[in-house]
């Protein structure tokens, strides 16, 4: 992706991720939480639908039945993206903020 793109929140990317188990990368699809200075935050996109998270199904735009982890959070640069595949229905959207906001109330307890 060309630097200076601007990413929305919602738009389901294709980037360059790393794991947290190793310092190795690789491309993985992801949610866009919000883009701020050509820093990225996205939540991670699994097809292994044993795993926490947001249902993201095929007929929602997903190349396969998938979840988007909650629990899978990184920032990236926006160079770590090479597309935009799918943009979440603002329902979707609504889902990922709640679930975001039911996580972070724990802060306060």
């Amino acid at each position: 992706m060309r630097l200076g793109m601007k990413f929305n929140s919602g738009d389901v990317v294709i980037a360059k991720v790393q794991f947290t188990d190793t310092f190795e990368t690789k491309t993985r699809p992801a949610v866009v939480l919000f883009e701020e200075l050509g820093n990225v935050i996205i939540a991670g996109i699994t097809s292994n639908k044993n795993m926490d998270g947001i249902p993201f199904l095929k007929s929602e735009g997903s190349v396969r039945d998938s979840v988007i982890k909650l629990n899978y959070i990184f920032t990236i640069s926006e160079s770590m993206v090479s597309r935009i595949i799918t943009r979440l229905s603002s329902e979707k959207q609504k889902e990922i903020y709640n679930g975001l906001l039911k996580k972070l109330g724990t802060l306060n307890e």
